[in-house]
């Protein structure tokens, strides 16, 4: 049913998911123990074309959104969303490479998509998350250099970041409108992480706070123009929040798979779970939701490639999918029984990994702020 992709994109699936099953899944339980995935993985994925790979050569692996659309699904569907690549490759690259200068881009574009330097982005704040007018993280201009007084929190990719693009306000007294970007290497003094932070799930994904006290930035590190960043942030979110809801219909197909393998296999009161026609119509449900999830979702990503996605529809999109997301994993573990409550099958995994995509990129609240006020 999908007419999205071409041949060169169904090869790169193919690879992709080669790389998924050999050097990510043996390993991915211990990666959640630890709390961390390692550096080692991004330089593999880079040499395997799998970082930036909707970005022109030297900044990225040369193909388009279609070839990230890859990588995002074939994570998602191999229940891997502890995996931090997207957030390197589909909204701190495209930052860069949209708002950087040539000499931004040389620096840090080539080392992000090798996997030798691993980005994040920090906005939320402990008192700001949604509510970007809430920044309290300052940056004021010292001669030839910015100074970063501030502190963020839930930074993903936070632990093993080399790169960090950092919202912080360069005009208080304007609010949201006063929002700079910067281009924060994690080398300097200043800036402090926190240990990587406990969470309900996606434990394999590095999470953590970053701390900024008098730090230095060189004036060359602003990201665009002072006091634009506000605009920024909303012209590149449309890309993040379809990425999130990309990331959630792959994810909830996957373990749909996983779940008919089971019920077919799996008998309760001498039948298979799969024959009890209730569990039949919560399975023919969930197929037929997806389906429809997955027409809207390619038609929103045949929008962004020309270039012409609405933010608006963007937000319906990712609350559409995150939203359904958490109605089907919930009816899915449930007919795992008890199983599904054990660590021995990966739907409780993907359960709780998925809860946080209902938040990330804006809560479902604010996606229905946004719809609402567009009425």
């Amino acid at each position: 049913m999908r007419t999205l992709f071409r041949d060169d994109h169904q090869l790169f699936r193919d690879q992709v998911r080669r790389f998924v099953e050999q050097r990510i899944l043996p390993h991915y339980q211990g990666w959640e123990r630890n709390g961390i995935t390692p550096a080692s993985l991004w330089r593999e994925a880079g040499a395997q074309g799998l970082l930036c790979p909707a970005l022109p050569a030297p900044y990225g692996a040369g193909g388009d959104f279609g070839h990230a659309m890859v990588v995002i699904e074939e994570l998602a569907r191999a229940n891997c969303l502890g995996i931090g690549f997207s957030i390197h490759s589909d909204m701190v690259a495209p930052y860069l490479y949209n708002l950087g200068t040539p000499a931004q881009k040389d620096r840090w574009l080539p080392a992000m998509a090798s996997g030798e330097l691993i980005g994040a982005i920090a906005m939320t704040e402990p008192g700001a998350g949604s509510d970007l007018k809430a920044i309290r993280c300052r940056a004021r201009r010292d001669g030839e250099h910015y100074v970063l007084d501030g502190q963020k929190t839930f930074i993903t990719n936070g632990v093993n970041a080399g790169l960090i693009i950092v919202v912080a306000s360069t005009e208080p007294d304007l609010g949201a409108r006063g929002l700079s970007l910067f281009c924060v290497e994690a080398n300097l003094p200043g800036l402090s992480k926190g240990p990587a932070m406990s969470k309900i799930g996606q434990h394999a994904q590095d999470t953590c706070e970053l701390f900024f006290d008098q730090l230095r930035v060189p004036a060359d590190c602003l990201l665009g123009e002072e006091n634009a960043g506000f605009e920024y942030l909303g012209r590149e979110l449309a890309r993040e929040r379809l990425a999130i809801a990309l990331r959630a219909a792959a994810h909830t197909e996957g373990m749909l798979e996983q779940t008919l393998a089971y019920t077919r296999e799996r008998k309760v009161f001498g039948k298979r779970v799969s024959d009890h026609q209730h569990n039949r119509f919560i399975l023919a449900d969930a197929r037929s939701r997806l389906t429809m999830l997955r027409v809207f979702l390619d038609d929103c990503a045949r929008q962004l490639i020309e270039e012409r996605l609405d933010p608006v529809v963007a937000a319906m999109a990712k609350l559409n999918a995150s939203e359904l997301q958490g109605q089907i994993l919930d009816q899915l573990l449930q007919l795992h029984g008890g199983y599904g409550y054990s660590s021995e099958y990966g739907i409780g995994r993907a359960w709780a990994d998925a809860r946080a995509l209902r938040i990330f990129g804006g809560t479902s609240e604010i996606m229905r702020e946004i719809i609402g006020r567009s009425l």
